[in-house]
């Protein structure tokens, strides 16, 4: 038990696999028939294969890669919601510093 290796194994994680639209229905998962929609054979009707080898996944499986996916898409919508830090000049434009007369703000122009 001395040599026990303390750290974060990435065995046990899921694997990410990149997906794409498929390219029969592009990512609508329906193809249009002579008289109404079909669920696209191609991609099994989810609209989504895998990227390069064009494979179906298992829908237990497209269900998890899935979710990493809207995941990682709400991650950056939250990132891209967030303001930006000034640097510089023009943080000194932006807000009160409260320096001015009555606590207004006060830039030295």
């Amino acid at each position: 038990m001395q040599n026990v290796k303390k750290g974060t194994d990435r065995g046990f994680d899921q694997a990410r696999i990149d997906l794409v639209k498929c390219p029969t229905c592009k990512g609508r998962a329906v193809v249009r028939g002579v008289f109404f929609e079909l669920a696209c054979t191609a991609c099994n009707g989810s609209g989504w294969v895998v990227e390069g080898s064009k494979l179906v996944l298992p829908l237990d499986e497209l269900v998890t890669q899935l979710s990493f996916k809207l995941q990682a898409a709400e991650q950056q919508i939250t990132q891209m919601k967030r303001p930006s830090e000034m640097h510089g000049p023009e943080q000194q434009y932006q807000g009160t510093n409260r320096r001015g007369a009555g606590g207004s703000n006060f830039t030295g122009d």
